[in-house]
């Protein structure tokens, strides 16, 4: 099963009278459960194609579906909606809330979407143990190392359960060693969790932690290989 297919997909931007192509027929798909990792030179539209496999950015034609639902297809508030639901975002910069605890950063999208936070106390206590971070529940950001802010921010891109997580560099301010232990992370996310992931990365060792690897080059494909396991 697919858990997104990408399809002619184009995006360009105008800057004064310039039209910049960004992507060009991006045609590919990722398999449920796969980690595909997305490498490429600075400028080659790597985070670009990333925002738009996420519904934060509209392409210029082409279209990308999400678990069988094309994301063109969707109301605004239907895509909003998945965007909560189904997918999680994991960003270099880890858009922690400082004055909450991790426990209430972890729990935000369940207080945004409206449910139970009761309901979730079993999930927040399994996703701490997955990102080894129990110990930790009750401090603010200000208190943690980039390593942990960045688990808080894995955690709570896990709390909705979505089937797909989305990181864009992940350890792009960590330390090599921190980097590693937040990949092996992903790693096991994905392989003990089932989850569908797909990162943004420049670092050719961090891709290698994944399943496959799409490298793009000027807005196009270059080649979609598998990782030897």
């Amino acid at each position: 099963m697919k858990s997104i297919e990408v399809i002619s997909l184009n995006k360009s931007f105008k800057v004064g009278k310039e039209e910049i192509e960004v992507l060009k027929d991006i045609d590919f798909s990722v398999d449920k459960g796969e980690f595909l990792s997305i490498m490429g030179p600075s400028g080659c539209g790597k985070s670009t194609l990333l925002y738009l496999l996420g519904g934060l950015d509209k392409p210029t034609s082409g279209s990308v579906t999400i678990n069988g639902r094309e994301l063109n297809s969707l109301s605004e508030k239907q895509k909003s909606i998945m965007k909560r639901r189904e997918l999680g975002f994991v960003f270099q910069f880890y858009n922690l809330v400082p004055n909450l605890t991790v426990e209430d950063n972890i729990l935000l999208p369940i207080i945004l979407d409206g449910k139970p936070l009761k309901k979730y106390e079993q999930k927040l206590k399994e996703i701490l143990d997955t990102i080894e971070m129990s110990h930790k529940r009750k401090v603010t950001p200000r208190e943690l190392s980039g390593g942990q802010q960045q688990r808080v921010a894995i955690a709570r891109a896990l709390v909705f359960e979505p089937d797909i997580i989305l990181a864009d560099e992940p350890i792009g301010n960590l330390d090599s060693k921190t980097g590693t232990d937040i990949m092996k992370l992903f790693q096991k996310i994905n392989k003990d969790l089932g989850k569908t992931i797909v990162q943004v990365t420049h670092s050719e060792e961090a891709a290698y932690y994944g399943t496959s690897i799409l490298r793009l080059r000027d807005g196009e494909i270059q080649i979609k290989e598998e990782v030897a396991s």
